[in-house]
């Protein structure tokens, strides 16, 4: 792996456990990081409420690139992910749903709910 991808690589943990902790001051329980599946991984599972969301996290060193940091072909991935693994999560009834949460430094987590509806 190169050093620029290696890099890549710790900003993004980086920023998925801020996410992670961002979700959990907001009263959501988080089920699950970097949960790899044959067609991809999907970088948090998190519950509240009657809702298990899968959320792709998204950082950006600059906050004006956030608003292509995700596209339908990068949610239609993680949608793919999500209908392997989500009867392990959602089992006792819950709305599923996929959500972003995007991220860059000197700004608040822009959380976007339900962001994939076929």
């Amino acid at each position: 792996m190169s050093a620029k991808r290696e890099i890549a690589e710790r900003r993004g943990r980086e920023g998925e456990a801020q996410a992670a902790q961002w979700l959990a001051a907001q009263g959501w329980i988080i089920l699950g990081e970097r949960v790899k599946t044959s067609l991809g991984e999907i970088d948090l599972i998190a519950a509240r409420q009657g809702i298990v969301a899968f959320v792709e996290v998204k950082w950006r060193r600059h906050p004006g690139n956030l608003a292509e940091a995700i596209d339908e072909r990068r949610l239609a991935r993680v949608a793919a992910a999500v209908e392997i693994v989500a009867h392990e999560y959602a089992t006792g009834g819950e709305d599923i749903r996929i959500d972003v949460i995007l991220l860059a430094p000197g700004t608040k987590p822009r959380h976007i709910e339900n962001a994939w509806m076929p």
